[in-house]
């Protein structure tokens, strides 16, 4: 975190009093289930967003970003969206999630600084909102209940706060998902926020988005390696609100509140219901939730070979019924099958370009990522540089 320390005191002229990490997710398979009710298996990983920050007296909000040339300061009270800053949305977002649950702060310097491939698909915007709502938390202690606030936490001799609880934890991810719907516009489910909280070292999480619940499944002894298109999503403007609203459709038809409630048997006896473009979002939410139960399965009996068939099964689908695959993603996808130390690619994320993730041996990841590079290039004349990424925990 030192280059996010020393660009807050390039900026600011003093050290930071606060520094936040919160880590980017790979979404391993359940792509789209997530506002379903449905289930996905994600990982935590090693690229983040780092957020310095220091309280200040004149009750404005000053952020400034390594990725984006352009900082912003406005008052505190005063949060409107800037199209000069679009980025700055994501934390005034967060900014304003908390002001209508009663949180109590006052202005703040932040500088920003990541190692997430923004537009990759791996949930830089949720890492910026996560770090958000922990920064102000450290700055000015405040814990959530559903209905609102609870008592805040105390700081102990060394200043530090106590670590975030489960409900902790699940109340902020769904702080961060209401400044995303509400304030960006993005009508996202909890799968990037909960990713990003609840991340475990050594463990895919299996959430559960009717229940909100977590549980782990162990995976170790693979490699997962990330091959960025190149051709950056913006789910605000691709598809990803389409997706919904077809799925929302769909499940309405089927006389349902979430597609989680439907079956492939009772998807096909009620096809007529729905039209073409719901059928097949709703045949590839459906199938893609049996498939998490099914590769978390393969997980835990350390069968990995057969979860990277899922994993490929999963892209199929996202192309061929979703159709928030496009030409770049397919091709890392088909370069990937055809080397004998990949066990399994898709993409990660909502889609619309972005990267895919990799299920590799582990000491043929170097190899690997070679070869993808290389052939990549010679296919589309684009550098590719593939990433290497290690399951990591969430922030405290």
């Amino acid at each position: 975190m030192l280059e996010v320390e020393n660009q807050f005191k390039r900026r600011f002229g003093f050290p930071p009093t606060h520094v936040i990490r919160a880590p980017g997710r790979l979404e391993l398979l359940g792509n789209h289930t997530d506002y379903n009710e449905g289930l996905v298996l994600s990982v935590a990983v090693d690229r983040w967003v780092d957020m310095a920050v220091t309280p200040r007296t004149d009750g404005k909000v000053e952020l400034i970003s390594s990725a984006f040339a352009q900082p912003e300061i406005f008052p505190a009270n005063e949060l409107k969206r800037n199209p000069a800053t679009p980025w700055t949305d994501y934390v005034k977002g967060v900014l304003d999630q908390l002001r209508r649950r009663g949180v109590h702060f006052k202005g703040f310097s932040a500088a920003v600084h990541g190692t997430i491939t923004i537009g990759a698909g791996m949930s830089s915007s949720a890492a910026l909102e996560v770090a958000t709502a922990l920064a102000v938390r450290h700055m000015f202690p405040y814990s959530l209940a559903e209905a609102g606030l609870a008592t805040p936490p105390n700081r102990d001799r060394q200043g530090r706060l106590p670590p975030l609880s489960r409900s902790d934890r699940l109340l902020i991810a769904k702080l961060c998902r209401a400044a995303e719907n509400e304030f960006v516009g993005v009508k996202s489910g909890l799968l990037d926020q909960i990713s990003c909280l609840f991340g475990k070292a050594g463990n895919a999480m299996e959430i559960d988005f009717k229940f909100l619940t977590v549980e782990l499944a162990p995976l170790a002894g693979e490699a997962l390696v990330v091959c960025d298109s190149g051709v950056p999503h913006s789910l605000a403007r691709g598809g990803y609100n389409e997706l919904r609203e077809q799925s929302d459709a769909a499940a309405k038809a089927l006389g349902v509140k979430f597609l989680r409630s439907v079956d492939v048997p009772m998807l096909m006896a009620n096809k007529a219901k729905l039209t073409p473009r719901q059928y097949e979002c709703a045949y590839h939410v459906v199938s893609e939730i049996q498939r998490v139960v099914f590769a978390t399965r393969a997980l835990r009996e350390g069968d990995h070979a057969q979860f990277g068939q899922y994993m490929f099964q999963s892209h199929e689908s996202s192309r061929d019924l979703l159709k928030n695959s496009t030409p770049e993603l397919d091709l890392l996808v088909d370069l990937a099958r055809k080397h004998s130390s990949c066990l399994g690619a898709r993409l990660t994320g909502g889609g619309f370009g972005g990267a895919t993730i990799n299920l590799v041996v582990h000491h043929e990841a170097p190899d690997f990522m070679a070869y993808m590079a290389r052939e990549y290039e010679k296919s589309t004349g684009r550098k590719m540089e593939p990433k290497l990424c290690q399951i990591v925990d969430g922030p405290e």
